[in-house]
């Protein structure tokens, strides 16, 4: 159940990520960070849709373990492009609660998921 949440909400982030760089781009503002930003928040809506399809259980968990990774990544670019003000204070906060939502269920997901064996 926790993993059809999960890819729901990673692949809603991604298009979150997607439109907020878009619009971050119209203004004018640094290409590069915007690519840093783009591949690590989009990339956990892909290594959690490719969990599903884990050839094993340490595939399955692995996968998770990298979408979590990229979830720390994504808050880091998140706070420097509201200390550079590339983003504003809300939409900073909006982003930083979702990242944070789908951290904490990737973390209880591999937590249960180590937890079978």
């Amino acid at each position: 159940m926790k993993e059809n949440l999960l890819v729901d909400l990673s692949k809603q982030f991604a298009v979150d990520v997607v439109n907020l760089c878009t619009e971050v781009k119209e203004h004018r503002k640094s290409n590069i960070l915007l690519n840093q930003l783009l591949r690590s928040g989009t990339s956990i809506g892909a290594n959690v849709h490719e969990a599903n399809y884990a050839a094993s259980k340490a595939d399955f968990i692995n996968k998770f373990q990298i979408a979590l990774k990229e979830c720390y990544e994504t808050d880091y670019w998140l706070g420097l492009f509201k200390d550079t003000h590339m983003i504003t204070e809300d939409e900073h906060k909006d982003m930083f609660a979702k990242c944070s939502k789908l951290r904490k269920l990737l973390i209880s997901s591999i937590t249960t998921a180590k937890g079978n064996n």
